[in-house]
């Protein structure tokens, strides 16, 4: 699709139209489900970690330090549009790149106002770098690239291994001092394989997971979301705070509207997801996206 198409549909949708979202996180409340606001302020399980239902990644096609948006040299832009249009979750990592331009899209906005989430890269390959520094060493090169006193988040990248509470115990521990240290208010794990997400139901030290979850199996942890999506509610029982990631399938219904619709339906109405991420790359997406999750929030009133 090109870029005069994409407008052309997203004008056609009727979405164009910029929504306000909530200015202050003072909002003790989840309103999934109950207001059509792609803005309103959920919680992310006992965390203590409150921002907006819609989030950015930024790190679409992201790795080596580079991502599509980093590539075509809009990332310091779109991350600026997406906070004015009402976006409070800024989702970084070591991986993507990411760090400078946000830190210049969001120069000179009350650090309060906004959420900012990034993760260390364990494993081989990822990084430029052989070396894998342990987590204090890693945030505090995070803090100064992000141009911030503090991370409201921290997450060990893309674990796989059923083992990787124990493996990486090591990082836990330091994370776990940098949050009582209040370097950074909590911390998690992104996970790439089922067995590596049920690990986290169970672990205590896990605050908050990034999953990926669509209706359709596309770049999840088993093509068969009915495999999935229980240990999903066994996450949000258990009070950790889950953030729905690859619902668009890794871009792979980007072209495919009624497929991003179904996606954006199936996974709000599960009331198990607190939050979602979209990795946009055109300032017309965001405005796409919002339409479509408030038409999405407002199909489960």
């Amino acid at each position: 699709m090109t870029r005069r198409q994409f407008v052309t549909t997203t004008l056609s949708a009727g979405v164009g139209t910029v929504l306000l979202g909530k200015a202050a996180f003072g909002f003790s409340g989840n309103l999934s489900g109950v207001t059509t606001d792609p803005f309103q302020i959920v919680r992310l399980g006992k965390s203590g970690i409150k921002s907006t239902l819609l989030g950015i990644g930024t790190g679409f096609n992201g790795g080596n330090r580079s991502s599509n948006i980093t590539r075509a040299g809009v990332a310091e832009s779109l991350i600026r549009q997406a906070y004015e249009k009402g976006i409070r979750f800024f989702d970084c990592a070591d991986s993507y790149g990411t760090h400078p331009f946000t830190a210049a899209a969001l120069k000179g906005i009350p650090r309060e106002s906004y959420t900012l989430s990034s993760k260390i890269w364990v494993s081989q390959g990822g990084i430029p770098e052989p070396d894998r520094p342990d987590a204090d060493v890693v945030v505090e090169r995070f803090r100064k690239e992000l141009n911030t006193d503090y991370l409201d988040m921290i997450q060990i990248h893309c674990m796989t291994d059923p083992q990787w509470t124990d493996k990486q115990k090591k990082q836990m521990d330091i994370l776990e001092n940098l949050k009582a240290k209040k370097i950074i208010r909590a911390h998690g794990v992104s996970v790439h394989s089922l067995e590596a997400m049920e690990v986290c139901v169970e672990s205590h030290w896990v605050d908050v997971v990034h999953v990926r979850v669509n209706p359709f199996g596309e770049a999840m942890d088993k093509r068969d979301p009915a495999l999935v999506i229980p240990v999903i509610e066994k996450l949000h029982k258990a009070g950790k705070g889950v953030i729905g990631m690859k619902l668009i399938g890794n871009g792979k219904f980007r072209n495919d509207s009624d497929k991003i619709d179904e996606s954006l339906k199936y996974v709000l109405g599960l009331g198990t997801v607190d939050m979602i991420i979209v990795g946009f790359e055109l300032p017309e997406q965001i405005d796409n996206y919002i339409g479509r999750v408030k038409n999405a929030l407002k199909s489960k009133q």
